[in-house]
């Protein structure tokens, strides 16, 4: 069986981008198994993901060939190997339930991801961690030791030449200096409600108040918290019958179904930023 590898690329739109790029694979011998383009005629432009399989041409090669290809274009693109999972550390807190769903369905093969740490300011996970054989870094924060705390789960994040970084239920805010390192491959997930019902408790908040909306959001990370472009959303219903805790279960089911989805995608490379929007080839 050939080799598949994901393209993906944007660039200003213009005729004959998609018989361009179809006419480049071909010349090599590369099969195009799916495809997906977008025009965003808001901004003039063009988004592609194409997975191809390709025997005649190894990857160093398709990269070097590319390169040339693209400077016609004007195209930002990256290429990826199809079948290599994407190396992940997760970062959590005390709330472990999108922490356990994303190690259930890595274990179970429903993300394309290598899940190679857990990094968290409290102990409560080690043993969930140890559960899998993943490794568990304690690393408390403080305000006096927070840069401190960050340059370490820096350190491992490059050790493990993580691509991803997920924030599941990590509650501490990460300084704009990190979160600029982690431009582009790191994902939080957090609950609907905001900019209502900001800091603790969010669902005694939304229960006293009696929404019938909650709902979760993944997003990029950024230094404005909890506005960086968005990946999924998710809602469900609630009702006068809803206790807190019926209201504080259905949003931790939500949260988990959301991160899930933000992880699968972006691991296969389907997410695609467009300033401060996202287009997902799902």
């Amino acid at each position: 069986m050939n080799p598949a590898y994901i393209l993906t690329l944007s660039c200003p739109d213009r005729t004959g981008i998609v018989h361009a790029v179809s006419g480049f694979l071909l010349e090599r011998g590369g099969n195009i198994e799916e495809a997906a383009q977008y025009n965003d005629h808001g901004t003039g432009l063009f988004f592609m993901r194409v997975r191809f399989a390709c025997g005649s041409r190894d990857e160093a090669t398709l990269q070097s060939d590319l390169e040339g290809f693209a400077k016609d274009f004007g195209m930002n693109w990256q290429l990826h190997a199809a079948q290599q999972p994407m190396k992940t550390v997760i970062m959590v807190s005390k709330e472990g339930h999108c922490l356990n769903d994303l190690l259930f369905r890595w274990k179970s093969g429903l993300l394309a991801i290598d899940i190679r740490a857990i990094v968290s300011n409290h102990r409560e996970f080690y043993q969930l961690a140890a559960s899998y054989n993943v490794p568990f870094h304690h690393i408390p924060v403080a305000a006096a030791t927070k840069a401190q705390a960050e340059a370490k789960q820096f350190e491992i994040i490059q050790e493990e030449g993580a691509e991803l970084v997920v924030l599941a239920r990590y509650m501490q805010v990460l300084s704009n200096d990190l979160c600029a390192k982690l431009q582009g491959r790191a994902i939080n997930i957090h609950h609907s409600f905001l900019p209502s019902f900001k800091g603790a408790k969010p669902y005694y908040q939304a229960h006293d108040r009696g929404v019938k909306l909650i709902g979760a959001t993944a997003h990029y990370v950024t230094a404005d918290l909890d506005e960086g472009p968005i990946i999924e959303q998710d809602v469900a219903r609630a009702d006068h019958t809803d206790t807190v805790e019926d209201l504080t279960a259905r949003g931790r089911d939500t949260e988990s179904q959301v991160l899930a989805r933000a992880v699968k995608w972006h691991s296969e490379h389907r997410v695609l930023l467009n300033g401060h929007r996202t287009v997902v080839f799902r």
